[in-house]
């Protein structure tokens, strides 16, 4: 017998759940370097830079990811709240009606009452859920994996502090990188969007630098 709160196969993070982790990591880093002159500041002050960068996407991270596991307690308790209130519908007509409110509209448009008759009867051979269900490992793994990517995304930004003398050269280089990355994180997101991988990677670099100045002027 199937496990009644087992969810559909999916990846532990979906790849536009991926792409947004690393375009916060790259603004949140950004709104961190671009409130510090490079031209007048002073090694300990790039320091201090660079560990506040780091330090801030790796609290966001742990954000993220604590907001990740909340998600996903929610969405579990939401199927759990669907599935019992199935099993206790008066009437069949009225379990049909919930299972068609939990599906898509595309896909419930097209089942009729007894496919939705049948999908009722073979929930009601399940066993009945768990009062309270656990996080699942891939729910932990997915929030782990929010918390990498948001701090990974600083590690490309930090080199050129790391290995050029010239403090003004590694601030263009490290913004160089960061418009590469804005620019990828779009594309990707155009991909798979089915939108326009070119225009949306371009867009992304424009919405990077308008998130960035806002922050910024919000003292962010």
């Amino acid at each position: 017998m199937p496990d009644p709160t087992a969810r559909s196969a999916k990846l532990v993070l979906e790849p536009i759940e991926r792409v947004s982790e690393i375009l916060s990591g790259v603004i949140m880093f950004l709104s961190v370097t671009g409130s510090l002159s490079v031209a007048t500041a002073g090694r300990d002050s790039l320091h201090t830079m660079l560990i506040g960068g780091l330090g801030c996407n790796l609290a966001w991270g742990i954000i993220d990811a604590v907001l990740y596991l909340m998600a996903c307690r929610a969405d579990e308790l939401k199927w759990l709240r669907t599935f019992r209130a199935v099993r206790e519908a008066r009437d069949a007509p009225g379990a049909q009606r919930l299972i068609a409110a939990a599906l898509p509209p595309a896909v419930a448009s097209i089942l009729g009452p007894s496919q939705l008759e049948a999908m009722h009867q073979r929930l009601m051979q399940l066993p009945a859920p768990p009062a309270h269900p656990p996080l699942r490992p891939d729910d932990w793994r997915g929030a782990f994996g929010v918390c990498l990517l948001m701090l990974a995304s600083t590690f490309p930004l930090v080199m050129p502090f790391l290995f050029m003398q010239d403090a003004e050269l590694a601030a263009r280089a490290s913004n160089v990188i960061a418009m590469a990355m804005l620019f990828s994180t779009g594309y990707a997101y155009g991909r798979l969007t089915q939108g326009r991988p070119w225009l949306a990677g371009t867009s992304m670099v424009l919405l990077g630098g308008v998130l960035v100045a806002i922050t910024l002027a919000l003292g962010g």
